[in-house]
């Protein structure tokens, strides 16, 4: 169905595609934002954590279409492979950036006055 110019079923498949994301970045049995019991506050131990395996995943995926692509592997094309580098690249990039405003903030604060 399209309401004006918008067609709402790709509307609908990108929410999907969303859910399943956020689905998929999560540990098993965890919610998106797991809350602590006590103080009503994000788990920020296991976001962290899951950000950072689901960078380790992609790096791996790739390294492993890269070797299997100079294998000779006829399953695997150069543009498979590249683009898989690229994503596992990009990923990594965001850590680093993450890891950089993190400590930013964290110096920051050390030097507030009391």
């Amino acid at each position: 169905m399209s309401v004006g110019m918008i067609d709402t079923g790709r509307i609908e498949a990108m929410v999907a595609q969303l859910k399943a994301a956020a689905a998929r970045a999560t540990p098993a049995g965890e919610s998106p934002l797991q809350t602590d019991k006590t103080a009503n506050q994000v788990n920020f131990q296991s976001v962290l954590k899951s950000s950072l395996d689901q960078v380790n995943t992609a790096q791996l995926q790739s390294q492993q279409l890269a070797e299997r692509f100079a294998m000779g592997d006829s399953s695997v094309s150069l543009s498979d492979a590249m683009i898989s580098m690229q994503k596992s690249s990009i990923a990594f990039q965001q850590t680093v950036q993450v890891r950089n405003k993190l400590v930013s903030a964290y110096q920051e604060i050390m030097n507030m006055g009391v």
